[in-house]
């Protein structure tokens, strides 16, 4: 099976999000050919390196997300398109339907259905312009595109702070729109005389529905190429948490281009959602942010991400233990254990003031907090620089002038902050000498790998007031410890009935669930070998991996791989063989075995937004041969020039099998085969020579 696999900011970038996921992902379904196209977000990123990839990785595509405009000297390889009369008109009708979808207001008693209509109108009607024309760039950067963001924002029912928009702050929507939209204009679709590209995918697998799931958004309008979104943060939940910090258009991210941006990234999420025939979040807070940006149940199913237990085998199995003959084991000394980077979403202040509480009901307890920093210790896929060659720099470890950003200045003013108040709240040590609180560094002599830090003690805890998929709880878990965590993000779901839960900002509540398991170290104990198992049945790398096969499967005998006439049984080699040519049903008796025919390479339209030709549809309602594929749903437009694997061929003369679902009665517009036209131009993000080698 082929599969073209969708980033944004992720693999097979080593500084990325979900690199280890993917990466992981890849090597454990080897016997499918995947095909990366990834959208980069800075040029520290791509100096960082790429990740070794495996050797199924069959071509990388890459382009950027960041970099000047065409009036600064352009985005690299990046086709501007030159734009007529005719073409101009278009771009503004267009244009003017999407920027009327972001600056409308929605309500939750009004879903905004035909607010969603528009913004889909203008989306792929600014699709099948680029194709044409080569590019979006010249325009969505023009002050025409600000002249009509400006009207939208001034009309009637507008959102409230759009009518407050400035200049710069249309200029700066502008840009990010510009930047966001930048997939329309590539050259990842496969026109004709050029490489196959996303048309000769079996599946389109985005990370995010962000603009990572532009291209199969493209791609399956195209060519009925199926669509699978994996999420294990919701990009949605992202911009708002990223707009507070203060990282989204710097400098002029007042209130209009936060709610701009917000309702561009929930209209962009909802349409991908409402096109996806699958959508996997990883956890059930995923899940609800999901559902409310629009997302149908049916097609939700959550798949928890892989981590590997392997590291944190030898401290879990100890718990397992048997006491010694000669009697029970050494009482050890009541501890509490952090684990992770500091930051304030991690509310390390609220865990010292709820350590003073503990340390007056248990005086000899001691909380060692291990600041994981850079060197998070988790095993990370190792690197390689673009186009092959030697490793830059040790694996997992951004590379670079400028590895430490903004951010990461921001955390370590916190932890300063921390460790002073701790010098407040605890000026005097233990009676033994030992400091009641101690701060280590994780790769240091004292916390060499991870699952040191947590063996430091029986009970781990988690403060934070932010958090999305708890790593340091499934660890410690796998670590076979005792959990108090605050009720945040999806630590109730991971947890489940294996550990204590908080609300947060509460010092109370947490010492006190933190005395109640340090002075009951049985009940802390069962906990954590229950925790234990919990961990090792639903957040290893084998299920997640397993899971994906399964879906990968599912999904194709759904949407079976279209192919073009073959000859007669007869005539064709006995070792040939065509996977999943043939849906399951096909092989039963009666309505499911019925067979249509259709000629090679016959086309059921052209562009990317326009409907079925007459001729398809009255031959697909008449059941004649050689018509076209009557939904994408059903099997590909036959036109698709798609790529075989190896020891096939395409030939002519043979029917093809229709599954029950691709009956007559669809409508022209699910008939719709479309095919991009053939334009020459460079692939973004990628120099000469270096688009299609890894």
């Amino acid at each position: 099976m082929r599969i073209a696999l969708l980033t944004e900011g992720g693999y097979p970038y080593v500084r990325g999000e979900s690199a280890l996921w993917c990466d992981r992902l890849l090597r454990g379904l080897d016997g499918h050919e995947f095909a990366l196209f990834a959208l980069s977000r800075s040029a520290r990123q791509e100096e960082a390196g790429w990740c070794a990839l495996p050797p199924n990785v069959a071509r990388v595509r890459t382009a950027p997300l960041w970099g000047p405009g065409p009036a600064t000297g352009g985005v690299r390889g990046l086709a501007c398109g030159s734009y007529g009369r005719r073409d101009k008109r278009r771009f503004r009708e267009h244009f003017t339907a999407l920027a009327e979808a972001v600056c409308r207001t929605e309500t939750d008693a009004d879903p905004s259905t035909g607010q969603a209509d528009r913004f889909a109108a203008g989306l792929y009607g600014l699709a099948e312009l680029a194709a044409e024309r080569g590019g979006l760039a010249t325009a969505l950067r023009s002050e025409s595109a600000v002249r009509i963001l400006e009207s939208v924002c001034r009309a009637p029912g507008a959102l409230p702070a759009a009518h407050a928009a400035q200049v710069p702050d249309l200029l700066a929507v502008v840009e990010r729109l510009e930047r966001a939209l930048r997939p329309l204009s590539l050259d990842w679709y496969g026109q004709r005389g050029q490489e196959p590209g996303l048309s000769a995918a079996d599946l389109c697998h985005a990370v995010g529905a962000g603009p990572a799931a532009l291209p199969g958004l493209l791609a399956k309008r195209a060519y009925g190429v199926p669509l699978l979104i994996t999420e294990y943060g919701v990009r949605l939940r992202e911009h708002y948490l990223t707009s507070a910090a203060g990282a989204v258009a710097r400098g002029v991210a007042g209130a209009p281009v936060r709610a701009l941006l917000a309702s561009f990234q929930r209209r962009l999420a909802r349409e991908a959602y409402a096109q996806a025939q699958l959508i996997t979040p990883g956890n059930s807070h995923a899940r609800r942010w999901q559902e409310r940006c629009g997302a149908d149940s049916e097609r939700l199913r959550t798949v928890y991400p892989g981590m590997d237990a392997a590291p944190f085998e030898t401290v879990g199995e100890q718990t397992t233990l048997l006491p010694p003959p000669d009697g029970a084991r050494p009482p050890a000394r009541p501890t509490l254990v952090w684990v992770g980077a500091g930051g304030p979403a991690k509310d390390l202040g609220t865990l010292l003031h709820a350590f003073a509480q503990v340390r007056a009901a248990v005086p000899e307890a001691r909380l060692r907090i291990v600041e994981t920093g850079g060197a998070s210790g988790r095993t990370e896929p190792s690197v390689s620089p673009p186009g092959g060659g030697a490793s830059r720099g040790r694996p997992g470890t951004p590379h670079g002038p400028a590895a430490h950003d903004g951010a990461a200045e921001r955390d370590g003013a916190y932890t300063a902050h921390c460790r002073a108040l701790a010098a407040r709240l605890f000026p005097h040590g233990s009676a033994d000498g030992a400091e009641p609180v101690a701060f280590e560094e994780l790769g240091g002599p004292a916390v060499p790998t991870l699952a040191d830090a947590y063996a430091l003690g029986g009970v781990v805890v988690l403060s934070s007031v932010v958090e999305g998929f708890p790593v340091s709880l499934v660890e410690a878990m796998f670590c076979g410890r005792a959990t108090v965590s605050t009720d945040v993000g999806a630590a109730p779901e991971v947890v489940g009935g294996t550990g204590l839960l908080v609300p947060p900002r509460d010092p109370g509540a947490l010492a006190d669930a933190c005395t109640a398991l340090l002075r009951d170290p049985a009940r802390a104990a069962r906990l954590g070998a229950a925790a234990r198992a919990r961990a090792l049945e639903l957040f290893t790398v084998r299920q997640n991996i397993e899971a994906f096969r399964g879906i990968y499967l599912e999904l194709m005998s759904r949407h079976p791989v279209g192919r073009e006439c073959a000859p007669a049984e007869d005539a064709r080699p006995k070792d040939q063989v065509h996977p999943f040519a043939h849906p399951a049903e096909s092989h039963l008796p009666g309505r499911w075995a019925a067979a249509a025919a259709r000629p090679s390479g016959s086309a059921a339209s052209s562009g990317l937004v326009s409907g079925a030709s007459s001729s398809a549809v009255n031959g697909a309602e008449s059941g004649a041969p050689g018509s076209a594929a009557n939904s994408p749903e059903g099997r590909r437009p036959g036109s698709r020039p798609a790529r075989r694997p190896s020891g096939t061929r395409t030939t002519k003369g043979s029917s093809a099998y229709v599954p029950s679902w691709a009956r007559p009665d669809r409508t022209a517009r699910e008939g719709a085969a479309s095919q991009r036209p053939a334009v020459e131009r460079a692939a973004v993000g990628a120099e000469p020579g270096e688009a299609t080698a890894p």
